[in-house]
């Protein structure tokens, strides 16, 4: 089977499967049509063809969906615009970028330093990022706002090395390329990375596919504000650099329908399509571009395609029978790579040398002409003409699939070769051609003198080269990329809004899920803050009691509701609006964490503080899009992570994979994330409220944090507020409960979240049925009290000879006499965090293990988790060996069906 047929798909096939019962009608309508396209151009040739395709549908006449076209560019040459900048000035600078930034890297790698870095990417992608800054991306001084790009991870030298020029950064930061601490404050992270660079990077993208998913919420989002009426995006864009590779991660696919779904012109991709991945081609066998616009355009989006220079318009011209498109259709991705590792000579013998008819068209050029063929994304004016047909698409988002070669410019030894990616420093020969080519003014004396110290080229801040770049970018609203923090303050909720929880749930029995959402409401109705609330659900409203936000929150949907609902009579009826304030993405916990990343960044990105609250089934938050929650830390995102449906023993009937016990764990290594495990509504109250505060209140400590709340769905009595709370306790983590008083042996029993009531069950039998008198502790964080107990005994460790900081913890529990008892509807690796920090004896009982479906009472009695272990355990740590014994017989410890810690039902 020959390539042609093996990739056949690459085409469009309209006419494969029929005969054609007269060629010579054929070839007239042929020639008509060629006629049409020389006398009117091809944009009227365009709308022919489109008003025949919409005829012959009227007419019932099958016409296969176009899913590709030819291997060529979409934008005829008739069609493009005039480059409107001074594109040799252009060409300059860009010389001078490729030139720093590839130094930049290289003198990384002195042999005392050594921390790597990549060279290729930015000479590879340069054109496309230039074009951009000088013509297209907004900054924030604009008046119409500022836009959003996504840079990628892999090439920022490239945007350092611009910075440079502009005067942002200077050759000492250069030189701090990823050593961060070491050179600071000169250090330069090795990707964008906000948390890292606060004032520099917008957004994290080297986590691959994380970028493309976040750019669609980013554009969303954008649209939600405006839709919302709290600001005026509708002049902004969202702009994502992708790689083909990338573009194999599901994360990068998966969300593509939402972007056309809602229409979002405001977003463009541009895929750097050099044809390889890290270590080799992407599709060496087949044609991901190809592939690609299949992709994009079976999704609903604009494509363009921008794959060769303007060189070959000529050849393109005289292709008047066709054969040239053919070879470019039926090459593959692997030959395409080979040939920009080898020379004009053997492309002319393999590629054009595959068709007479081809061969000829080049008799005339040499072995140089032929190999200065650029692809197009090294083409100012292909890649000018593609964003502006982007920037001025309207109903459906674009990507632009533009064809590079990774390492354009570095010479033989990088260009289209496989281990380009991991080559990170070049030698003398690759130095000096490199210079050659860029036209650096840097001596050979200089890169002999010391290869690892070849030096920067600045050519001043008078250069016409500087004052150009600067003058475009001062046109287009200021630098990119830039982040800032200054905005809006917002007036937090008053005391107030968090009465309703603070006075319990009375004589109804309600669930942790419940309180909070009742907190959520009353907070929504806050005014002038209500507003800046986000609820963000993936589809479980309804199993989390917040189906009474529909009619009145109502769902964000920028189509509104066209159609006539089901429910429409119902009080609760589903409802959905251009001015919707729930997110409601849909089985979608991907799509909902980055919506949760875009809307906690707009303090940043838009200079309005927003809050969002994204509930889940809290299996599938850290477990699921933990990557996506790391990129939001590194962007700074604030806001409140809700993990409904907690516990490995609470979600009666669900099983395995929906049996959370391990949440706090994960969330544990985000070191953004603060985890509270609340008992009751009054705890969630502090919590929230201190959480907001932490946020966007008056102080000067860190707001870029993120607060995980585990909730569950069990009933359970809520008491009021205490008195005399110990706030600050239960703020820090840990706070006494309930003090028995009972007289007897003491014991200290520790517990969180939905194991509280059997805690206190515990603490009855322990003083009625065995003469202990135990107290009980509420947990509300065991991460947060370990982390501050780990910051103390590191300033101890520091700090010797000044007096060691107690951690809060052992501070907390100062006095309390007996054994500790730990238990929680989690695994046993949770509580166990704490062990270390305990003065006294300490045990736990945990949900190790899988979860499975039965009922609560019984899961905690497999388990050893419930009132009865409690009580069994502490007898045992108090040394009364005899007497645990008879409680495990008296409790029947060993029979589940004996269990009675845990609540029938389960409505949130």
């Amino acid at each position: 089977m020959s390539a042609g047929e093996e990739n056949s798909h690459i085409r469009s096939g309209l006419t494969n499967q029929l005969p054609d019962i007269d060629p010579e009608e054929t070839g007239e309508w042929l020639e008509s049509f060629d006629q049409l396209v020389e006398a009117h151009g091809t944009e009227r040739a365009e709308y022919i063809i489109r008003t025949l395709l919409q005829r012959a549908g009227a007419k019932s006449i099958g016409v296969p969906m176009v899913t590709t076209t030819d291997y060529v560019n979409t934008i005829p040459k008739d069609q493009e615009p005039d480059f409107p900048g001074d594109e040799e000035m252009e060409r300059r600078y860009r010389r001078l970028l490729r030139w720093n930034a590839a130094v930049m890297v290289h003198r990384a790698q002195k042999e005392d330093i050594a921390v790597g870095g990549h060279i290729s990417s930015y000479a590879g992608v340069s054109t496309l990022y230039e074009v951009g800054l000088n013509h297209f991306f907004r900054g924030q001084d604009h008046p119409g706002g500022g836009d959003q790009v996504f840079f990628q991870g892999h090439s920022s030298p490239g945007n350092y090395a611009r910075a440079y020029l502009e005067g942002r950064l200077t050759e000492d930061h250069l030189d701090g390329f990823r050593q961060e601490v070491s050179k600071a404050p000169h250090g330069l992270s090795s990707y964008p990375h906000p948390r890292l660079m606060p004032d520099f990077w917008q957004f994290p993208t080297v986590s691959m596919g994380i970028g493309p998913l976040n750019a669609i919420y980013q554009a969303q989002f954008n649209r939600y504000l405006h839709d919302r009426g709290i600001k005026d995006t509708s002049e902004q864009s969202v702009w994502a650099f992708l790689g083909d590779g990338e573009m194999d991660e599901p994360e990068s696919r998966g969300l593509l329908q939402l972007a056309a779904n809602e229409k979002l012109d405001n977003l463009n991709f541009v895929i750097n399509c050099n044809l390889q991945r890290l270590d080799g081609p992407v599709r060496g066998n087949g044609k991901i571009i190809q592939e690609l616009e299949a992709f994009f355009r079976g999704a609903g989006w604009n494509v363009i395609k921008v794959l060769w220079g303007r060189e070959w318009d000529g050849l393109l011209e005289k292709d008047d029978d066709g054969e040239l498109v053919r070879v470019m259709n039926e090459t593959l991705d692997g030959d395409y790579q080979t040939y920009k590792a080898e020379s004009g000579e053997f492309v002319r013998e393999h590629f054009f040398g595959r068709s007479e008819k081809t061969k000829e068209m080049v008799a005339g050029m040499s072995d140089d002409d032929i190999w200065n063929l650029k692809r197009g994304g090294h083409d100012y004016q292909k890649v000018y003409a593609a964003y502006k047909a982007a920037a001025e698409t309207k109903g459906k988002p674009t990507v632009i699939l533009a064809q590079t070669i990774k390492g354009y410019g570095l010479g033989p030894s990088f260009e289209g070769r496989n281990a380009t990616h991991q080559m990170k420093k070049l030698t003398v020969d690759d130095l000096k051609r490199f210079r050659d080519t860029l036209r650096i003014p840097v001596s050979d004396e200089e890169i002999d003198a010391d290869p690892y110290n070849v030096p920067y080229y600045h050519p001043g801040e008078d250069a016409d080269e500087v004052v150009y770049m600067r003058e475009r970018r001062k046109e287009l609203g200021g630098v990119v990329p830039e982040r800032r923090t200054g905005g809006k303050t917002i007036e937090l909720p008053g005391k107030k809004a968090y009465a309703g929880a603070k006075k319990g749930s009375g004589k109804n029995k309600a669930a942790t899920t419940m309180a909070f959402v009742r907190l959520l409401k009353d907070l929504m109705r806050e005014k002038d803050f209500g507003q800046r609330v986000v609820p963000i659900v993936p589809d479980e409203a309804r199993t989390f009691g917040m189906d009474s936000f529909f009619p009145t929150a109502k769902i964000y949907n920028p189509k509104g509701q066209n159609y006539l609902s089901v429910d429409r009579e119902l009080m609760l009826a589903y409802k959905e609006s251009p001015q919707g304030q729930l997110l409601h993405p849909g089985i979608n916990e991907a799509g909902a964490t980055a919506a949760f990343t875009a809307a906690g960044t707009s303090y940043s990105t838009h200079g309005e503080p927003m809050i969002p609250l994204y509930i889940f089934y809290s299996m599938f938050g850290f477990q699921r899009t933990g990557d996506s929650f790391w990129a939001a830390a590194d962007q700074m995102t604030r806001g409140f992570i809700i993990g409904a449906t907690a516990g490995r023993t609470t979600l009666t009937g669900e099983g395995l994979q929906h049996a959370d016990g391990h949440s706090p764990l994960l969330a544990a290594t985000n070191p953004a994330v603060k985890h509270f495990d609340p008992a009751y509504g009054y705890e969630i109250a502090h919590i929230m409220e201190h959480g907001l505060y932490e946020m966007y209140g008056d102080h000067d400590g860190d707001r870029n944090v993120m607060y995980y709340l585990t909730v569950y769905n069990e009933p359970v009595l809520h008491p009021a507020e205490p008195e005399n709370l110990d706030v600050e306790g239960l703020k820090g983590g840990i706070y006494r409960l309930k003090e028995s008083e009972a007289q007897g042996p003491k014991a200290q029993l520790l517990a969180s979240g939905v194991a509280v009531p059997w805690a206190l069950e515990a603490q009855e039998l322990l003083a009625e049925d065995w003469g202990v008198s135990a107290d009980v502790w509420s947990v509300t964080s065991w991460n947060e009290l370990r982390r501050e107990a780990v910051s103390a005994q590191e300033a101890a460790m520091l700090e010797s000879g000044r007096e060691a900081k107690v951690p809060f913890l052992t501070r907390q529990l100062e006095g309390a006499e007996g054994p500790i008892i730990a238990s929680t509807d989690f695994a046993t690796a949770v509580p166990d965090q704490i062990r270390q920090f305990v003065p006294n004896e300490f045990a736990t009982l945990g949900a190790d293990s899988f979860g499975f479906s039965d009922t609560r009472a019984a899961a905690r009695r497999h388990f050893k988790i419930d009132a009865h272990s409690m009580v069994v355990r502490t007898l045992q740590m108090l040394g009364k060996g005899k007497e645990a014994e008879e409680a495990m017989e008296k409790y029947q410890l060993s029979d589940p069906t004996a269990g009675t810690s845990g609540e029938a039902g389960g409505d949130a």
